[in-house]
């Protein structure tokens, strides 16, 4: 019987990781070349310029207009687009079988809205926490009511 290869996304706006579970037992290894990182610059370092200044429209005052966007915001949004083309992508080239997806609440809705119908279909759960700093070792405690490690 063919082992099913599960794994496991770790990560957050500006880093990410996949590691590997290969079955009940067979525990976590970490996957050569499939660590990433974004652009994580602070919004205060992307608008380095003030927001412009207009008029009033009754009377003399004036006042600063308000960005329309954030662009921290945007980088991390962007970085989740990377991640869900990237796992498309093995997918369809047969690297995994079954997916978990551990990150923070932000991050996970961000991934959830660009995963491929694809690759939500082998989404067997997701963990809402940070985990991005926690060692390989530490990891199947946070993974205990998904799979078997």
């Amino acid at each position: 019987m063919k082992p099913i290869k599960t794994w496991i996304l770790i990560a957050d706006g500006a880093q990410a990781r996949i590691v590997l579970n290969d079955g009940p037992g067979k525990g976590i290894k970490a996957l050569d070349g499939l660590e990433f990182s974004a652009d994580h610059r602070a919004t205060r370092d992307i608008m380095a310029d003030r927001p412009g200044r207009t008029f009033d429209k009754f009377g003399p005052g004036r006042h600063a207009k308000e960005y329309s966007s954030d662009p921290h915001r945007q980088l991390k949004k962007r970085f989740a687009a990377e991640l869900a083309g990237m796992l498309d992508e093995k997918l369809r080239a047969g690297a995994y079988d079954r997916l978990v997806l551990l990150a923070p609440p932000a991050m996970l809705g961000d991934l959830r809205a660009e995963l491929s119908e694809q690759v939500r279909a082998k989404l067997v759960g997701e963990v809402a926490k940070d985990l991005t700093k926690v060692p390989l070792n530490a990891l199947p405690n946070h993974l205990e009511d998904i799979i078997a490690v």
